[in-house]
């Protein structure tokens, strides 16, 4: 595809995604994030080319009036549109497919010093929220979202929303997803709260022995409780049995 079609196709991406959008020269004029793709696709050319150096050179002068940071070995699809855009990172080997759509200060890391593949991957139609931060040799699967705030540290299924601190799943082909044991979650909390529920379970069960020998060994309240009740009916019959042997007897004299 030439340069000119690929300028077109983000200029129409930005009035179908952003409605602030008011026109075209607006478009060309203030999205510091087309100006930061449309700078890639140079350095992407030269960085291919062997010309790493200039390449980091163009980049870094991109970053300084975009404040958007692409490394010129990144792999970058069609239609990607970076809105507002300040302080977005795209690592040097993290692949973004088509029509994805980025959020300011999302990035897009790597973990450790490992060599080779060592930032994600974006399948085409994600949807990255602001301050977002996948990391590592992950794939983001095709039309998923992913939270604003989250930190994504493991590979997510296509058509998946995923939130959170260690990001996880909420949502699945439209499905909501219940989380029913802790440790899917991968929090740092989650061997503590795993640990009480173990705590609270065995208490539980030594509760249920106590309660158990308690029965056993005494009568159970019902059972005390019924017995007074025929005690106090039994009383009350003879207290009339004998109103009424005095009755009779007053009434003989």
């Amino acid at each position: 595809m030439g340069f000119f079609q690929s300028v077109r196709e983000d200029i129409q991406s930005v009035f179908e995604r952003d409605p602030a959008a008011t026109s075209t020269l607006a478009v060309l004029l203030c999205y510091p994030g087309l100006h930061a793709v449309w700078a890639h696709h140079f350095t992407n050319w030269l960085w291919r080319h062997n010309l790493k150096l200039l390449a980091r050179w163009v980049s870094q002068v991109a970053r300084l009036f975009t404040g958007i940071e692409i490394h010129p070995g990144s792999r970058i699809g069609r239609r990607l549109f970076i809105d507002h855009g300040m302080g977005v990172v795209i690592g040097e080997t993290a692949i973004v497919g088509n029509d994805v759509t980025l959020y300011q200060g999302v990035t897009l890391g790597g973990t450790g010093k490992e060599k080779g593949k060592r930032h994600p991957t974006l399948r085409d139609n994600v949807f990255v929220g602001n301050n977002a931060n996948i990391l590592g040799n992950i794939t983001i699967g095709e039309n998923s979202r992913v939270g604003a705030g989250s930190v994504v540290l493991r590979d997510v299924p296509p058509n998946s929303t995923v939130v959170g601190v260690p990001a996880h799943v909420v949502y699945r082909d439209g499905q909501r997803i219940l989380i029913k044991d802790p440790r899917e979650i991968q929090d740092p909390l989650s061997n503590v709260i795993v640990a009480l529920a173990e705590q609270v379970d065995e208490m539980r069960v030594k509760l249920g022995m106590l309660v158990s020998e308690s029965k056993a060994q005494s009568p159970s309240a019902t059972q005390s409780l019924t017995v007074e009740d025929e005690e106090r009916e039994q009383y009350r019959k003879n207290q009339l049995t004998d109103s009424q042997i005095f009755h009779n007897y007053g009434g003989g004299i």
